[in-house]
């Protein structure tokens, strides 16, 4: 009795041993022919539909194709510039490779992909924002994010690509894709990384705008007229300010080809999350300013500063939020990378400050 109910269970054992083997192998094979995030992708084929939000494993495929020759690179506060518009501009091939809440890290990890998989970059755009000040930006706990980061897509070895996607994230995106191939399912993000992620304008609320603007400071306005006098800081404290990310960024710069142009943009945070002018943190941000200027000196770039108090900043109308400004704004800074890309003088506007001509 006893070796008949072991054998039941041996049996059963192994039926489901090999049930599981081949339902685990459907669901591979099914991932694979559908390859969701383009892992087949090379130089002159098309990269899958975009059917998934998390850019970060999105947009490697975008740029193995080689079907741009420009790019976007930054976080959320430049992912509004439409590469459509500066495409038309700068007669260009541009793609928006901006990630939300991407770190230095990351943003370098696309760069460097960017720079070695298109055979002639022609034009890149770099938004470089608050995080790349930080005295710890380089550390380990600030690399990445709480989202998921594939490095397994950003280097040049296709071996360990598949092994990474048996998942049921990845049969969800495969899933998507393949009502996508049906007609069933719309891409999640235009298929040059472009996504108008903010609400639609005509929902705009300035009330809203404003509790999201001043929830900081306790729903009031914060102060935003220079302070007189400045804040003292002395040459001990300022020998103390570290920007350890702009050696990453002097790095990244340094890849691409002495041809290609650069363009680096300070995004126009609302004026209530800039530093008070006078104070320590002020003057700590004009020293990382400097560094970002020498920087671009080094490469031939352009620096289009809008990160400081003016009329763009002060308004509140023109933000969803400290951060995000609205499609107009969009359209503003876009026509003014156009003037820049071409070499044209910088557009008489207070709210941009442009440093080191374009060659």
């Amino acid at each position: 009795m006893e070796n008949r109910d072991s054998r039941r269970w041996t049996g059963w054992i192994k039926a489901f041993s090999l049930a599981a083997l081949g339902v685990s192998g459907a669901l591979f094979g099914f991932v694979a022919l559908l390859d969701p995030y383009g892992v087949r992708v090379e130089a002159g084929e098309s990269p899958r539909p975009l059917m998934d939000l998390n850019q970060r494993f999105m947009y490697p495929q975008l740029v193995r194709s080689g079907a741009f020759d420009s790019a976007i690179i930054g976080t959320s506060t430049i992912r509004l510039l439409d590469p459509a518009i500066l495409s038309q501009g700068l007669q260009a091939r541009f793609v928006n490779l901006g990630m939300n809440a991407a770190t230095p890290w990351e943003q370098v990890q696309i760069a460097a992909l960017f720079a070695r998989k298109t055979a002639a970059p022609k034009l890149v755009i770099w938004g470089i924002d608050l995080p790349w000040c930080e005295a710890d930006a380089t550390s380990e706990a600030r690399k990445l994010t709480p989202r998921p980061f594939p490095p397994w897509l950003y280097d040049d070895s296709g071996w360990n690509d598949w092994a990474k996607q048996l998942n049921f994230t990845t049969l969800e995106i495969a899933v998507r894709l393949a009502g996508n191939r049906f007609g069933l399912v719309p891409p999640r993000i235009r298929g040059d990384g472009y996504e108008v992620f903010t609400p639609p304008e005509a929902s705009y609320d300035l009330d809203r705008a404003r509790f999201h603007l001043y929830r900081g400071s306790q729903g009031k306005a914060p102060e935003i007229a220079p302070l007189t006098p400045p804040e003292a800081v002395t040459p001990e404290q300022r020998a103390t300010w570290r920007f350890p990310a702009l050696a990453w960024l002097d790095q990244a710069l340094a890849v691409f080809p002495s041809q290609t142009r650069r363009i680096l943009v300070l995004p126009p945070i609302h004026g209530g999350a800039l530093p008070r002018e006078g104070t320590a943190a002020h003057q700590r941000e004009l020293a990382c300013k400097a560094q970002i200027g020498a920087i671009a000196a080094r490469h031939g770039a352009v620096v289009a500063d809008y990160a400081h108090v003016s009329p763009l900043t002060r308004e509140d109308a023109n933000y969803w939020d400290p951060a995000h400004y609205r499609l107009p704004i969009a359209r503003r800074i876009e026509a003014d990378l156009i003037a820049l890309g071409k070499g044209e003088p910088a557009p008489e506007d207070p709210a941009l400050r442009v440093s080191a001509p374009i060659r």
